[in-house]
């Protein structure tokens, strides 16, 4: 028995519909993608550069990456503020400084690798601190540069 083609006229005279194309996800993202890209590669740069300035020795606590991470999670504070409720910006500027540069930017892999690295060092009060310290210094610093940008703005707008 053969199966008849899909544009071959089914009895009656009607041709079978064609089958749905459903769009790609990366479909119009491509923008998206590209913005998230170069902005990751700022951020990851600037990061370096800073670890570079300010190297954390083997047995001390990695002040570098924690006040990155930190001072990062304020600035994404204060752009989401901004970004929300401030005036609407163009729709690549979220991606390219929010995920793109401040994702770079911060680093919580290189916060779980340093972790391990004292640990296995031999440094696991030093580990535990970091640990410890990191997340609610990080939540700290989103919640404060939002609660701190809504009054400036607010005064900018009089």
């Amino acid at each position: 028995m053969t199966v008849p083609h899909p544009k071959s006229a089914e009895p009656g005279g009607t041709t079978a519909p064609e089958p749905v194309r459903r769009p790609s996800p990366w479909r119009g993202q491509g923008d998206v993608v590209a913005v998230v890209a170069l902005g990751g590669a700022i951020g990851a740069a600037a990061r370096y550069g800073a670890t570079l300035l300010w190297p954390a020795p083997s047995a001390g606590f990695p002040w570098a990456v924690f006040w990155i991470n930190v001072m990062g999670c304020a600035v994404i504070g204060v752009l989401m503020v901004v970004i929300t409720e401030l005036r609407a910006v163009h729709r690549l500027v979220r991606p390219f400084f929010g995920t793109g540069v401040l994702g770079g930017f911060t680093t919580f892999s290189t916060y779980t690798v340093d972790i391990q690295r004292l640990a296995d060092a031999g440094h696991p009060r030093t580990a535990l601190v970091y640990l410890l310290a990191t997340l609610p210094a990080a939540l700290a610093a989103v919640w404060l540069a939002m609660v701190a940008t809504r009054p400036a703005l607010a005064w900018r707008q009089r």
